[in-house]
């Protein structure tokens, strides 16, 4: 809309930055922290390991499968007013949890912590769009990136220091504090006009299994095969129904309107192999590292920790040459060197000098570091100002759709390739950076797919 500014002006959007970045911080740090409780928490719950892992399915699940209806909810009810209500929600969850005494309680309490964190994530693209004006946008994006990289790599190492002098309960505690400073900057986020259009029930319903059945569909294609085509078929068929339906509205809850922006659709495609790739070696590299190359585990750190070292430094340069240089040369550059990265592992073995390792790590990280913040520009500077909510929940989805689906490729790569698997992860991770970069080709080709903003 022409009527609205420009970002905020200043201190304003300092206080609704740092405001974004903590909510950022607490979203991803309890996904990252509480992982590596799952073995004490089954010791002292009395849970079985087979079920103790929905501690952590339980709230990936419940966030890929509201983001897109959330985004929606929120354009009609206020950015800031979906943020009370996420923070809120995520704080009683967080209580809930820290004082589970059963496996049914925390359950509950994480899919609660699920939908508080959806609530926030939902906002982050169309808050950062709000927040910073066009010039200075991909430097908010930067920020964003490195504050998800870094809380991701130090969640898991948070985490274990807290175990090491206090309860697994702790590390659902330390999300109260982070909660209760977000509510003080709450009146410092953009102003964003409410979409008046009434709300799709249906449409909100159809798009629950979609997203959800087609996850847990692929993570049980190895163990039980006919409830994985089940799971498989329902999310075709209401995905169907569900794209049949939203192509003929002005915004509806999955925003396909918004795929017939060029830009748009080439940064939704680009961002999902990305993000594949970027889990697939998140979860893969261990195994490989231990199995492959018989890394200690303080080596495995080391190395894990140079994925993240490369997304780092090159974020803030990636936020320098965006708007200097061309988006799609930009991308698949980027996705060209996680490929290339990942690749050259394959090629490794146990004598392989640790200098190699870890050049072919940060050139990963560097990759994925260069490709984010202009692909992500791309997305979210493309859509109307009003359609921004939808933008950021799109881009959120996509971000934790591809995720999602790159770890249940690297599921189904332990499952089939047995003693070969951890191998076959990292291919995984390579042929989804790979796919990124056909994509960015793609678009480099095609003049219309990269305007500059």
């Amino acid at each position: 809309m022409a009527d609205l500014p420009d970002g905020l002006p200043k201190p304003r959007r300092y206080y609704a930055a740092a405001t974004l970045l903590a909510a950022i911080a607490i979203t991803v740090l309890d996904a990252s922290m509480s992982n590596v409780a799952l073995p004490t928490i089954a010791k002292e719950l009395n849970i079985p390991a087979a079920s103790v892992v929905w501690v952590a399915i339980a709230y990936s699940l419940t966030i890929v499968m509201t983001l897109l209806p959330l985004s929606a909810i929120a354009e009609r009810i206020g950015l800031g007013r979906m943020f009370v209500a996420g923070t809120s929600l995520f704080l009683v969850a967080s209580l809930g949890a820290a004082f589970s005494q059963d496996f049914t309680t925390l359950i509950t309490a994480r899919i609660a912590q699920g939908l508080g964190s959806s609530m926030l994530m939902c906002l982050f693209g169309g808050l950062v769009r709000n927040i910073y004006p066009l010039r200075r946008l991909a430097m908010g994006l930067s920020l964003n990136a490195m504050a998800v990289s870094m809380t991701a790599v130090l969640g898991p190492s948070i985490g274990a220091f807290l175990l090491d002098f206090a309860s697994w309960r702790w590390l659902f505690f330390i999300n109260i504090p982070i909660c209760l400073l977000t509510w003080f900057g709450v009146r410092h986020l953009p102003k964003v006009p409410r979409n008046s259009r009434p709300f799709d029930w249906y449409a909100c319903l159809l798009s629950l299994p979609v997203f959800g059945l087609s996850i847990l569909g692929l993570d049980l294609i190895a163990s039980n095969p006919l409830w994985a085509i089940a799971c498989l078929l329902i999310a075709f068929a209401c995905g169907w129904v569900l794209i049949k339906r939203s192509l003929g509205q002005t915004a509806p809850i999955v925003p396909v309107d918004l795929l017939r922006i060029t830009p748009v659709a080439y940064a939704v495609g680009a961002s999902a192999f990305s993000f594949a790739a970027q889990m697939a070696s998140v979860v893969a590299l261990p195994f490989f590292f231990q199995h492959v190359m018989n890394y200690s585990y303080t080596e495995i750190g080391l190395m894990l920790g140079t994925w993240s070292l490369g997304v780092g430094v090159m974020a803030p340069i990636s936020a320098w040459l965006s708007g200097r240089l061309s988006i799609a040369l930009m991308c698949a550059t980027g996705a060209g060197a996680m490929a290339l990265g990942t690749g050259l592992l394959l090629l490794y073995d146990v004598h392989t000098p640790m200098a190699f390792i870890f050049g072919s790590m940060v050139l990963g990280g560097f990759g994925f570091g260069l490709f984010q913040t202009p692909n992500n520009r791309a997305l979210l500077a493309g859509v109307p100002r009003n359609r921004s909510a939808a933008a950021g929940g799109m881009q959120a989805t996509t971000r934790v759709y591809g995720q999602s689906f790159g770890t249940a490729l690297v599921a189904l790569a332990f499952a089939l390739g047995h003693e070969n698997g951890p191998a076959l992860g990292v291919l995984v991770a390579t042929v989804c950076a790979v796919g990124s970069l056909i994509i960015n080709i793609a678009r480099h080709r095609n003049p219309a797919s990269d305007p500059q903003f």
